[in-house]
């Protein structure tokens, strides 16, 4: 977790200062899989995509691996292979994600967790893992309540993040991130004890069970967020950094605060950003000059495939795609427009299914598909690759790197 010890990148070696200015669009959960009661067809073979099937026409096109066959990521692991980091050699807890996210001053001794608010029924049991996505304004105020609770032996932080997510941090002596989720990620079981991973993480599990129970009885009458659930134990990681390791001048154009705090522990800038997908391309062309490399977030096709929605799904892509041509004007020399995991509308959830994944470059070939799905990706040159070399397709179809050996 956030201790692990990870080697250097031998790429610094081969990059080259530049001018050249990459985009990476991520549409979060973009992957999917074909739907029987859709005619077959997957959300994005099904949404109006004039715009991304146009730039498909002019662009290389595959599929990746978030991870590695049959691994299903979670938002952190798929995320940090499309920066370039082995998501198997930097791992992270998401409370360290959410807590940089929010800007929180995470000290190095502090423990992070991801909390979400969630609903129980009179056994206890989990009946809604969200709370029926509370709004922002009543988290804020079940989190001040819950800033109360006091646990000999540690400071505990609560803060709201967004909808019914959370940020628990936990502040005092020797404590450690070798501790289990709460959370049992599935409906009609109990919150979990929150277990030693560790020897070193037995005392840490007990400050938070105490935590936990303390905040039970603070929110036994408050409906529909009547408990909540804890994940992603971590502290504060040190990594390699994009500006050294790329020599990139990057920024992150996400809302929510998770994939900002995700973006700035790779040494991104996180950029203010509204929630619209309009708002994003409008951010990055007011920084246009500033920097030469943009992670632009688009986090509402994930909500609607764990949501089961399919045809929202489908009209999020849509939204996506109207917003194209302002990306197209801004001239990029690399645009890269992917997921960072499959959340199909039919199994609700992430799932391990390679993700679309198409390259524009002045640079590069077009493989001749007629549109931007995933009958049409099948026929890519990419092929399925893992999504840690995306990167390096970038870095090259940029000008980036120079050539490696004699």
């Amino acid at each position: 977790m956030g201790g692990h010890e990870v080697s250097e990148s031998p790429l610094p070696s081969l990059v080259l200062d530049g001018t050249s200015r990459i985009v990476l669009l991520v549409m979060d959960g973009l992957g999917d899989l074909p739907d029987p009661a859709h005619g077959g067809h997957t959300p994005l073979a099904a949404a109006r995509t004039p715009n991304l099937d146009a730039l498909a026409r002019r662009s290389a096109l595959g599929r990746l691996l978030p991870v590695s066959p049959g691994i299903t990521p979670g938002s952190g692991p798929g995320h940090l292979g499309l920066f370039g980091y082995d998501p198997l050699e930097y791992q992270i807890g998401r409370g360290v994600l959410e807590a940089t996210g929010i800007d929180f001053d995470l000290q190095p001794s502090d423990v992070a967790a991801r909390g979400n608010f969630c609903t129980v029924d009179g056994e206890g049991k989990i009946t809604d893992r969200r709370a029926g996505r509370i709004s922002t304004e009543v988290c804020a105020e079940l989190c001040a309540e819950l800033s109360k609770i006091s646990v000999p032996g540690v400071q505990a932080f609560v803060e709201p993040v967004r909808e019914h997510r959370f940020v628990l941090v936990l502040r005092g002596e020797g404590l450690s991130e070798a501790v289990s989720d709460t959370d049992p990620e599935r409906l009609g079981e109990k919150p979990l004890a929150a277990l030693a991973t560790a020897t070193d993480g037995e005392a840490t599990g007990k400050l938070v069970n105490k935590w936990t129970a303390g905040a039970g009885k603070v929110l036994a009458d408050k409906s529909p967020a009547n408990m909540l659930l804890l994940r992603g134990f971590a502290k504060r990681p040190s990594w390699p950094q994009m500006p050294e390791t790329f020599r990139l001048r990057a920024a992150a154009v996400a809302h929510y605060p998770m994939y900002r705090g995700l973006a700035k522990l790779v040494g991104m800038d996180a950029l203010p950003v509204g929630p619209k997908i309009e708002d994003s391309i409008a951010t990055v062309a007011e920084n246009w000059g500033r920097y030469d490399f943009f992670f632009v977030h688009y986090k509402y096709t994930d909500t609607a495939g764990e949501d089961g929605d399919y045809d929202r799904k489908a009209d999020k892509i849509s939204e996506v795609d109207a917003a194209i041509p302002g990306i197209i004007d801004l001239d990029p020399d690399v645009l890269m427009v992917t997921g960072d995991h499959s959340t199909p509308a039919i199994m609700a959830a992430h799932s391990w299914h390679p993700v679309p994944f198409m390259l524009r470059s002045k640079l590069g070939r077009a493989d001749g598909c007629e549109s931007f799905n995933e009958i049409e990706l099948t026929k890519g040159s990419l092929g399925t690759f893992p999504a840690k070399e995306a990167m390096a397709l970038a870095m090259a179809h940029a000008r980036r790197f120079r050539k490696f050996g004699a």
